[in-house]
């Protein structure tokens, strides 16, 4: 696992140069004031950053709330599924119109008849009507 570091090409003889530097150029007195300022602006920076990143992660949840994908999938399932077992339930129904007929006669004539009228979409009490006039003759 690599780690970069912020100063992975200097060595420690170059530290102790640009320490020589700075001791020079700013005087003992300054340095102290110099790194507490640094401490305090790294310490606002690492605040900001971790709020920064609250802030976010709340973003994301709120989305997620709003968003709400299982309802959504739940909904859109319904939605598809309804016209779906109306069908289902409109073709058992002719099913069985259909198995009742045969069934009640062994004419291949009434049979086809029967065909041809379901296949005309008629409501199905027209239906019922239709197989008691037929049951009747």
């Amino acid at each position: 696992m690599f780690i970069p570091l912020l100063f992975e090409d200097i060595a420690a003889s170059e530290i102790v140069v640009i320490m020589l530097v700075v001791l020079l150029f700013f005087g003992a007195k300054s340095i102290p004031g110099i790194a507490k300022t640094l401490g305090r602006t790294l310490y606002e920076f690492r605040n900001a950053q971790s709020e920064l990143q609250r802030e976010i992660q709340k973003s994301g949840m709120d989305i997620k709330k709003d968003i709400n994908i299982s309802e959504l999938i739940k909904e859109t399932t319904d939605e598809i599924r309804q016209p779906l077992d109306q069908v289902s339930t409109e073709i058992n129904n002719t099913m069985e119109f259909k198995g009742t007929a045969s069934a009640t006669t062994g004419n291949p004539q009434f049979v086809q008849e029967n065909r041809e009228e379901s296949l005309e979409q008629k409501p199905l009490d027209q239906q019922e009507e239709n197989l008691n006039q037929n049951k009747e003759a």
